[in-house]
């Protein structure tokens, strides 16, 4: 399997190889279509994301809002605890100290879970928008004739960005 950064130079590479089509003397007989598509504002402004989006927020809703509960359970024990340490014997403030660090070790393995549960999620959720994207942009170059279409550069012309044709697209 190829790295990410290995991919990443390939695509440069053939970034670079499509501009030097225009410097070559016979690419100048026939006209070159590019288009490009902004990948961030499909996310952002699609149909397609903004489901994907509130369906991720009703999943975790419920894990969200637990976490916030113990969260604050947490913080009462901590101040509790600080307000109650002067007047406690040792072994009483030992051993809420030590139920504090459980319920702070539990906070912390829950919030790491719902973190790595959410990002993944969100991840099926947006390849599978990408997915559809892609097969969008694919039926519009074909009907429209692009010989290639970027989703990442460093500038872009408003002339050649397209996104909105996606949008639209994707939106219907």
């Amino acid at each position: 399997m190829k790295s990410p950064t290995h991919l990443s130079m390939l695509s440069k590479c053939a970034a670079l190889m499509a501009a030097s089509l225009f410097l070559l003397p016979g690419a100048q007989a026939q006209e070159i279509k590019i288009g490009f598509v902004s990948t961030e504002r499909i996310f952002r402004e699609a149909a397609p994301a903004k489901v994907a989006t509130s369906k991720i927020e009703q999943e975790f809703s419920k894990r969200e809002k637990d976490l916030q509960e113990l969260a604050a359970r947490l913080k009462t024990m901590s101040d509790k605890l600080d307000k109650d340490a002067p007047v406690l014997s040792e072994s009483d403030r030992m051993r809420r100290q030590r139920e504090l660090g459980d319920l702070d070790k539990e906070f912390q393995r829950k919030q790491r879970e719902f973190r790595e549960d959410l990002n993944q999620r969100r991840n099926e959720e947006l390849a599978t928008v990408l997915e559809r994207t892609n097969k969008v942009i694919k039926q519009i170059a074909e009907a429209e004739k692009y010989d290639i279409v970027f989703q990442e550069a460093v500038y872009i012309s408003p002339r050649i960005d397209i996104t909105d044709k996606v949008l639209k697209a994707l939106n219907r």
